[in-house]
């Protein structure tokens, strides 16, 4: 019975392999694996008989069978008897060759089975096989694909074999006539070739010792013949393929005497094979495994053969492999070891045929050649070892040649020659200079190259150069003396600067291993090595790159590690300095990056250094060696100006440290006469140079100069120029300028004390003696850029060295006003239409220094100044824009910096100009200068004016200092200038005025007596309102325009206000249309601030405000409007009222604002506020339209007008800040009236009359035209009835202090709800909630106020008084408030409520006591009970909403019950819920369930009845932890939680607990298969009935569920014991299970074809 049992459970499975799904095949396939691994021959017979009754099933479905039997055998293999055995080996030979067509997958898979039984049954797997291997007649495909497939995966018993096959198939291989029978003959020799090979190899473990390659060898050959005689002449290009793979491993087993008899022939027709096939991987493995068996014989006939051999090789590799076919890449790796094998039994011949390779005009020959090289010298290294001076002398044309890849290929060979000894014999020196030359190629970005994919750039020949160098110096030993010193030679030429980097790293490493050895005294041998660079060039040379650190990757770090490697060999009294010093910087340069190292102090840093080193060595003699070799460089860096500028200061630093003074003058003179004049880099750095050496040398330096201008070198380039006219000018200005910027360098370097006395006498005259100038008139008749530049230079340098002299105060500079006359006469020659030069900001910054010095300036002349620099700066043209700006790229941002520059330039001056006049007066002064400016109608000029004038106010303020309290007299006037500004168009503008007044507001408190560091709370908050300026949005502009005014009528004395009005109203007139208006808010804002000048307005009629408003849209005009309308009110509020409230709706932009000016003063707000309740309560709601309601469609409702007008009055002066307090005192009516409103206006229409005008709102608003300040039509709010009715309920919430309930009902999404007809309760509960948490010190009034509504008439009404008071029972507040017995008897009251929704809202309410007043629940638990009891039984609910509501009441509430109050209901409850489990509405299942695991808490007193209502439930419970809501997954998981301990059960307990946490998620599979083990373990006898439940949802809507089902009982099995097995109904189950397979989704079948394998358990 057991037997037919699984045979049925095999046949099921293998009926259903027919499925067309993937996964549900896989699926079959693993559950037949499954059961073959308990009942291993029973399944292998069942698939035998299977396969052998459904003779007609498709082979797919057949495949699917063969491979599962493969897979049993595989894994049971020694456990099958021989029975069995025999019976499979049968089964899969007749399988296997069923068909005489070659049907490749089904045939495989039998093959494969054989193969699988071949692993222990050899000798049956033969004995059946070899039936089907006949002589004389042609064998299946697959019979011979077996052996061969044997051969390789059992060789031990398959090799005793092959004599006997290889006799039988001889005489086959002349029958066959088809490709593909050919191929597999081939197959078959190549393996049983191999696994001969593996056989002979291993004779040690092989079971006949015997055995020798002779056995084989006349077979093999035979074979060969017809193979390579026949076969491999054949026209289809897989079968000659499939006859080279064979002939490779038959090479070895040939007779060596045929071997040799055959390669005469045999390796021309291999070779032919390559014009025949593209790839040709195959060719060369077997070519390669020829040439070896060649090779293992002696043959001697490889030598004729030689030459053809390399002809066809060589282009093999000449041919690019692809990376991306990686054939091509094997093909390579097998050719090269072709040429391993030749090379090393013909190495003359075979260099005889490649070095002349290497002249070859080919690129790709040229490579291939050097690749076959590196190949030899790396695989035949005894063999080359005589060869290497003629293979160095060879590779002298490949040194020269330019090719990228051909270059790569040389840094290759160069690496393999250094690993093997070539580079140590002579002619390794020429191979190193070429791989340094590749290190220095430039890396900067590759030009466009052309789309060859294979070419490569320079830049990755540099990278492999690089990473060759720096591995030779430091993994090769051998080549540590071939490359120390002698790479020092590539140091200092500047051919090799790119290379500096890897160079000193290798040198580095090389270093240290020397001194490792003991060598560091005598570390560079210049006795032995003479063509190295001396010390002093090396220091030279590595202190000059290091200028530049992150250059050629950082070589700053490399030179300087090196330099201080080097210091014994520099010099023997550096070590202590330099080991000190040098890491220091290393590690600053490390800390950096370009971007954020500064230049001017790294170069500082070096120079210190440079210095501390002279001065460590004190050789008089070594220091003049060390300039001389530095100047000896100079030409050296023609290319690169930034490290000349810096050799410059390096020389004069040295030249300075220099004691003879003789060579310091002889230096400097060389220097003048070799300067290349016309680079400018080369005009600062001789400047530069001439200045340091002043420092200890002013006497020789100066001498120097003068004596220069006298010299003939001079004279004769002057006089040479001036043969070529055009030239002459040119270049002796340019000389000119030099020596002036010289002078200017040597003024501010000299010591203070030497030079300020030479200033005036020589070297002023000096310069101005170069321009033939009278004494004090400099004018200089000159169009030469560079020379007024250096002029305007030289003069500031001399400034500052006036200015940073110690006597400064009592020097007096007498040619001070002609010096800075002649800079003004600079700024007014520049163009005034463009800044193309530095001339302005250098002569302002020139005059900045200047101005300071004594005597002062006439005022004549400082005006001039000033207003010169003004306009020559504030009047340029605006900058390029953007786009223009890309165009012109570096040119335009040189500009922009140039132009930033030169503003902070005039700044500097002007602040300079103020510091000496530090008065209200000075100020006064600037300003009236600025002023124009200021007001400028160009937006570039008022932007440039009002930013200099915020740094002015600054600076004055930071330098203030008041010593007596003085009256800021000019306050009002400029503040004036400056606060209307804060609305400027440019927001640059208005962030800087407001600088401007906050520096004003605080220069004032200083004069009021206020410390300079004391803070003003008020003028702070300006630097707030800042921010607010950003955007040019006028409400904001508005907005902090208007605290900006209060700030300043805060802060203004009183005597200065009218001024401020005054000159405030001047300001409307401002061409800048936002300034004007910023002038009339300022104004009002005063005004308010200031009340006393609102006595003098007089109030207007309220129609005329109306029209004045209509007619002219002016921000200051709308304001003044509000505040009139506000006075008028505060004497006639009824009528302001009735006038308003007349006015047409929807009230238009204009109205609106006259009705929040109402809510300005608190006492008149509430007086409106209570006449506006009174009218929204004097008439009904709505009217219904004439239809009654008919068949049940509501009748139509239309609002009447009174009541909406004046709800949207209230909203607009609530929506009024000012409004707070008067809402504050109105709340509890306000709230309940809008409540209510609210409630009565879900669904109501606008009257016929307004629907058009609300059409017409909403298109025009949805256009674009929605009212904001500037509309004069309706105001863009909508004027439906609710949303009137939430808009104004939600300002009063805000402005009566209740922000925070606003919020929280908005954030829920409250509001929307409120306005939903469907949802208004929800929103209603959102409210409750939120003002019970937020207001509830508000909610007596508020309850006392809605009870009465509870009797309402309007429906609508009752629904949302009982919503928010079934809300407020959530909250303890109401217990607090002692309004908890009021409310639930209220809500009681309404359980026989004719309204569904408001039974339900009660029954909510009810249940919410449980978490408002827990406490309270044990004290009504009969009541509370009775009621949700009642509500469950509700007959007049066919939507089961009350049922629902009394589900998740009761579910709350049974935490806080009398025990005894719940035992007498549990099991009625228990019943009564049991069905919902299942149904279609997920809020019912969710409820239904949490409500049982609520339940599970009081089933102590009745434990075993309840006990079987959980084992009712358990299965349900765990099959919907696949339910498709997750609100049900996680109600089971809560329910199962609660059930486990009643279960008795602890390993399930603590499972339930574990693994159903709600935040954990759920590996369902693996959770159910311990579920199942538990259940097993401790309720066996439920067996059956658990199953049973199961079967019952195999017709589940839901898929998950579906295929949970069948994967429960799997499990169920999976664990019950053998005993318990008889009480489940196999056949009722197997046929349940046969039709779910037939599911139409595949998942569920793939769970039904699992737990099919599993049943095997319990047959």
């Amino acid at each position: 019975m057991t037997e037919s049992r699984i045979k049925r459970l095999a046949t099921t499975l293998m009926d259903a392999t027919t499925d067309k799904d993937p996964l549900v095949q896989e699926q079959i396939y693993n559950a037949l694996c499954h059961l073959g691994e308990s009942e291993p021959e029973e399944i292998l017979n069942s698939c035998d008989e299977y396969l052998r009754q459904h003779d007609k099933l498709a082979y797919p479905h057949r495949v699917i069978i063969l491979k599962a039997m493969e897979t049993v055998v595989k894994n049971n293999i020694a456990l099958l008897d021989k029975s069995t055995a025999k019976v499979v080996i049968f089964l899969a030979s007749n399988e296997m060759t069923k068909s005489k067509e070659v049907i490749r997958d089904w045939q495989q898979a039998a093959s494969d089975v054989l193969v699988a039984v071949g692993q222990r049954f050899i000798n049956k797997v033969m004995e059946e096989v070899l039936t089907k291997f006949q002589p004389g007649i042609l064998p299946h495909y697959f019979v011979m694909q077996t052996f061969a497939n044997l051969s390789v995966s059992n060789v031990f018993g398959m090799v005793p074999f092959l004599n006997s096959i290889l006799g039988t198939m001889l005489p086959m291989l002349g029958m066959a006539k088809q490709d593909h029978m050919k191929s597999v003959f081939c197959y078959a020799l190549q393996h049983f070739s191999e696994s001969i090979q593996e056989y002979l190899a291993n004779l040690d473990k092989a079971p006949d010792p015997t055995v020798r390659k002779d056995t084989f060898s006349n077979e093999i050959f035979s074979a060969y013949e017809v193979l390579f005689n026949s076969w491999l002449q054949h026209r289809e290009a897989k079968l000659r393929l499939a006859v080279v793979e064979a002939m490779g491993p038959m090479s070895y087993l040939l007779p060596s005497e045929k071997l040799e008899e055959q390669l005469p022939k045999l390796i021309p027709g291999i070779l032919a094979l390559y014009k025949k096939h593209t790839e040709a991987f195959y060719i060369s493995k077997s070519l390669c495994q020829i040439l070896e068996a060649s090779v293992n014989i002696g043959s001697r006939s490889l030598d004729v053969q030689l030459d053809s051999l390399l002809g066809t090789l060589h282009p093999q590799i000449c041919a690019p492999a692809d990376p991306a076919v990686p054939l091509t890449v094997k093909n390579h790796t097998e050719v090269l070891r072709c040429f391993t094998v030749l090379a090393c039994s013909f190495p003359d011949r075979v260099l005889a045929f490649l070095l002349p390779k290497l002249e070859s005009s080919n690129e790709r020959t040229r490579v291939g050649t050097l690749l076959i090289m590196r190949q030899i010298i790396n695989s035949a290294p005894s063999q080359m070892e005589i060869k290497k001076p003629f293979i160095l002398s060879s590779m002298k044309l490949p040194l020269q040649d330019s090719n990228n890849k051909v270059k790569r290929a040389v840094v290759q060979v160069i690496s393999a020659m250094a690993h093997h000894g070539y580079l140590e014999q002579p002619g390794g020196e020429a191979m190193m200079e070429f791989l340094v030359r590749q290190c220095a190629l430039p890396s900067d970005a590759p030009k466009k190259q052309p789309p060859d994919a294979d070419d490569l750039t320079s830049d990755s020949v540099q990278s492999i150069s690089v990473n060759t160098l720096f591995l030779l110096s430091t993994t090769v030993d051998r080549m540590n003396n071939v490359l120390w010193p002698y790479l020092l030679e590539f140091v200092t030429p500047v051919q090799f600067t790119n290379a500096l980097t890897p160079l000193c790293k290798s040198l580095m490493s090389l270093a240290v291993k020397k001194q490792e050895e003991g060598e560091n005294a005598s570390l560079i041998r210049y006795d032995l090595n003479a063509n190295l660079p001396s010390p002093y060039a090396l220091t030279t040379r590595l202190l000059v790159v290091s200028s530049q650190p992150y250059v050629g990757d950082c070589r700053g770090a490399a030179a300087l590690r090196l330099l201080n490697v080097l210091h014994y060999s520099v010099h023997p009294a550096l070590e202590q300095l330099w080991s000190k010093r040098v890491p220091l910087l290393v590690e600053h340069i490390e800390e950096n990056t370009e971007k954020s190292l500064s230049q001017k102090e790294w170069e500082e840093k070096l120079l210190l250094f440079l210095q501390e080193t002279l001065a460590a060595v004190a050789d008089n003699t070594w220091i003049c060696h060390f300039v001389t070799e530095m100047c000896r460089q100079l030409n050296s860096y023609n290319g690169f100006p930034l490290e000349k500028n810096f050799l410059y200061k390096c020389i004069g630093t040295t030249l300075g440290a220099c004691a003879s003074k003789d060579l310091v003058q002889k230096q400097l003179q060389e220097l003048l006469e070799t300067a290349r004049y016309h680079e400018e880099a080369e005009r600062e750095g001789l400047a530069s140079c001439f200045g340091i050496c002043a420092i200890n040398h002013l006497e020789e330096t100066l001498a120097k100069l003068e004596d220069f201008v006298r010299s003939d070198v001079f004279k004769k380039s002057v006089g040479l120029f001036s043969i070529f006219k055009d030239r002459s000018d040119n270049e002796v200005e340019k000389i000119k300028s030099t020596l002036i910027l010289c002078y200017g360098y040597v003024a501010v370097s000299a010591p203070k004390e030497l030079v300020l006395s030479r200033i005036e006498a020589d070297i002023l005259k000096n310069i101005f003696q170069y321009f033939n100038t009278k004494v004090l008139g400099i004018k200089v008749e000159t169009k030469d850029l560079t020379l007024k530049l250096c002029l305007i230079r030289s003069i500031c340098m001399i400034s500052q060295a006036i200015y940073n002299g110690a006597k400064c105060g009592d020097f007096v500079f007498s040619r001070k006003a002609e010096l800075v006359a002649q800079m003004v006469e600079f700024i007014k020659a520049e163009p005034p239409e463009a800044m193309r030069t530095p001339v302005r900001q250098r002569a302002m910054i020139t005059c900045t220094y200047l101005v300071v010095l004594e005597p002062h300036l006439s005022d004549p002349d400082r005006t001039e100044l000033i207003d010169t620099c003004l306009a020559g700066v504030l009047a340029l043209p605006p900058p390029e824009p953007a786009k223009e700006r890309e165009e012109n790229g570096g040119d335009a941002s040189h500009k922009e910096v140039l132009y930033g520059d030169t503003l902070s330039a005039l700044k500097d001056l002007l602040k300079s100009l103020l510091q000496r006049n530090l008065t209200p007066h000075g100020l006064q002064d600037m300003f009236a200068h600025l002023g124009p400016w200021i007001k400028s109608n160009k937006e570039h000029e008022r932007q440039r004016a009002v930013e200099v004038s915020a740094a002015l106010l600054e600076f004055y303020l930071s330098k203030l200092n008041v010593s007596t309290v003085i009256p800021f007299y000019n306050l009002g006037v400029l503040i004036a200038l400056f606060s209307p500004r804060c609305s400027d168009s440019l927001a640059s503008v208005r962030q800087d005025a407001v600088d401007c007044v906050y520096c004003l507001l605080y220069i004032q408190l200083c004069y009021e007596g206020f410390a300079r560091d004391h803070r003003d709370e008020m003028v702070e908050g300006l630097k707030a309102l800042k921010k607010g300026l950003e955007e040019p949005d006028f409400t904001v502009l508005f907005r902090t325009c208007n605290n900006i005014a209060m700030v300043i009528g805060k802060r203004v004395p009183p005597d200065q206000l009218m001024s401020l009005l005054l000159a405030m109203f001047e300001g409307l007139a401002d061409p800048d249309k936002n300034c004007s208006r910023a002038a009339t808010v300022m104004i009002n804002s005063l005004l308010k601030e200031r009340g006393a000048v609102l006595q003098e307005k007089v109030p207007d009629i309220m129609s005329i405000i109306h029209s004045k408003l209509e007619e002219v849209d002016e921000e200051h005009i709308r304001k003044a409007a509000q505040q009139t309308v506000y006075i008028l009110a505060s004497q006639h509020k009824s009528v302001v009222v009735s006038s308003l409230l007349g006015s047409p709706l929807p009230f238009d932009s204009h109205t609106c604002a006259m009705w929040r000016s109402l809510a300005t003063e608190p006492t008149l707000a509430s007086r409106i506020l209570e006449q506006l309740l009174e009218k929204v309560n004097s008439d009904v709601p709505y009217k219904e339209s004439k239809s009654f309601p008919l068949l049940g469609s509501a009748a139509e409702r239309v609002a009447t007008p009174l009541p909406l007008a004046a709800t949207c009055a209230l909203y607009e002066i609530m929506s009024a800040p000012e409004s707070g307090p008067a809402v504050l005192g109105l709340y509890p009516p306000l709230f309940v009236t809008l409540l209510l409103r609210l409630s009565c206006t879900v669904g109501v229409q606008l009257p016929k009359n307004l629907q058009s005008r609300e059409r017409r709102r909403s298109s025009s608003s949805s256009g674009g035209g929605g009212g904001g300040s500037g509309n004069h039509g309706p105001a863009s709010r909508s004027l439906q009835p609710c949303s009137c009715a939430v808009e104004t309920l939600k300002v009063m919430l805000v402005r009566g202090g209740s922000e925070e309930v606003a919020r929280a009902v908005g954030s829920a999404g409250g509001w929307e709800l409120m306005a939903s007809a469907e949802r208004h309760h929800d929103g209603i509960a959102v409210l409750a909630g939120a003002m019970a948490r937020h207001a509830g010190p508000r909610l007596p009034l508020i309850v006392k106020n809605l009870i009465p509504t509870l009797n309402s008439v309007f429906d609508s009404q009752r629904i949302t008084t009982t919503a928010f008071f079934a809300e407020l029972l959530n909250s303890n507040v109401v217990n607090d408030l002692i309004l908890l017995e009021t409310m639930m008897d209220n809500m009681t009251g309404r359980q026989k409520d004719a309204c569904t929704l408001v039974r339900m809202l009660a029954l909510r309410g009810l249940g919410n006591i449980a978490s408002g007043s827990p406490e309270k629940v044990r004290k009504h638990g009969a009541k509370l009970l009775a009621s949700m009891v009642n509500g469950m039984d509700d007959k007049d609910d066919p939507h089961n909403l009350v049922a629902l509501e009394a589900m998740s009441s009761l579910s709350k509430l049974l935490d806080h019950l009398e025990e005894r109050d719940i035992q007498s209901m549990l099991l009625h409850i228990a019943i009564r819920i049991r069905p919902f489990f299942d149904s279609e509405q997920p809020d019912l299942r969710r409820s239904s369930i949490v409500l049982f695991g609520n339940l599970t808490k009081f089933s102590q007193g009745n434990c075993e009845v309840f006990f079987e209502q959980i084992l009712n439930g358990l299965v349900t419970l765990l099959l919907h932890l696949q339910d498709p809501k997750p609100e049900v997954v996680k109600a089971c998981k809560f329910a199962l939680r609660m059930c486990g301990p009643n279960m008795g059960c602890d390993g399930l307990c603590d499972m339930f607990l574990n693994h159903l946490r709600e935040d954990r998620s759920l590996h369902y599979g693996e959770f159910m298969n311990n579920v199942c083990k538990h259940l097993m373990q401790s309720y066996p006898e439920m067996l059956n009935r658990l199953i049973l439940t199961n079967l019952f949802y195999f017709k589940s809507n839901w898929v998950d569920i579906r295929a949970a089902a069948p994967m429960f009982i799997g499990f169920l099995v999976l664990h019950v014991d053998e005993d318990q097995c008889q009480q489940v109904d196999l056949d009722q189950l197997i046929s349940a299970l046969n039709l779910l397979l037939k599911d139409p989704v595949p998942s569920v079948r793939v769970k039904v074809a699992e737990t099919l394998g599993r049943l095997v358990r319990i047959l």
